[in-house]
């Protein structure tokens, strides 16, 4: 309860620190947050005309000669604000180490302005999304209303998960180095660039314990298929982020003295 009184009486440096995160990003920038919408397209373009001759046959119920870009576009917009999220608030302390030694202000308000710009980055890639799926001819339906439900429990799985490294990797470095790589793996290892249906039977129940593949899964509905997500397999991902959150929290509220001395 604390921590929200501490968020809420920052609101408004919450707010500014966003608005000036994104300042300084693209200073003298001639394209300013169109770099944020640039990266992910164009990684979404290498995969989709290296891939799309390989797997767009093996996308059934999509009439669409785009089929794969399509489907890889509506993963990358899911896996995307995770892995912005988790890799901010990895270093978030460590990075404003001199800073929480020289001003008095809550410590959790970092990671609400990392969740803040990345949900607004976020949202201009999804904007951007909409527009190249009009360009090629796949409008989404109603059930695109399912989103922003996704996005908060994104958020949460995502925000639970990067504060516990951002505090471990305060009292533990080598946190902060194999947490890139391990979201790589992460990567491959969620139906973003294949479909489940490729793997063998045997495998799927594994990759159903990796919450990602439900989140990432119900995006693909909505956006790809235009029907609505499967509520009974987005349990699981609930459950642990709302567990993510408290324990979070915990660990946070325990190290939190101690951080400034070790920073």
């Amino acid at each position: 309860m604390n921590q929200i009184k501490a968020i809420w009486a920052y609101k408004f440096f919450i707010l500014n620190s966003i608005k000036t995160e994104f300042k300084t990003r693209f200073a003298r920038s001639k394209l300013g947050g169109f770099w944020m919408i640039l990266h992910p397209v164009a990684q979404v373009a290498i995969y989709a005309l290296v891939l799309s001759a390989v797997l767009s046959a093996k996308l059934p119920g999509i009439n669409n000669q785009y089929a794969y870009a399509i489907y890889l576009m509506a993963g990358t917009l899911a896996w995307s604000i995770f892995s912005e999220v988790i890799s901010k608030s990895l270093t978030v302390f460590v990075d404003n180490g001199n800073l929480l030694k020289k001003m008095a202000f809550p410590k959790i308000t970092l990671p609400v302005i990392i969740l803040g710009s990345s949900l607004v980055s976020n949202i201009l890639l999804f904007l951007a999304i909409l527009v190249v799926f009009g360009l090629l001819g796949h409008l989404p339906n109603t059930q695109i209303l399912w989103l922003p439900a996704l996005m908060i429990l994104l958020l949460a799985l995502s925000v639970g998960l990067g504060l516990i490294l951002g505090v471990i990797n305060v009292f533990v470095r080598d946190i902060g180095q194999i947490t890139p790589i391990l979201l790589q793996f992460w990567f491959w290892l969620t139906p973003i660039v294949y479909t489940i249906d490729m793997l063998p039977q045997h495998y799927k129940i594994f990759f159903m314990l990796n919450p990602m593949t439900s989140i990432v899964q119900a995006y693909q509905s909505i956006l790809v298929y235009g029907t609505s997500p499967n509520f009974y397999s987005l349990l699981y991902p609930i459950f642990l982020s709302i567990f993510l959150l408290f324990l979070a929290l915990f660990i946070f509220i325990k190290a939190n003295e101690e951080m400034a001395d070790v920073l």
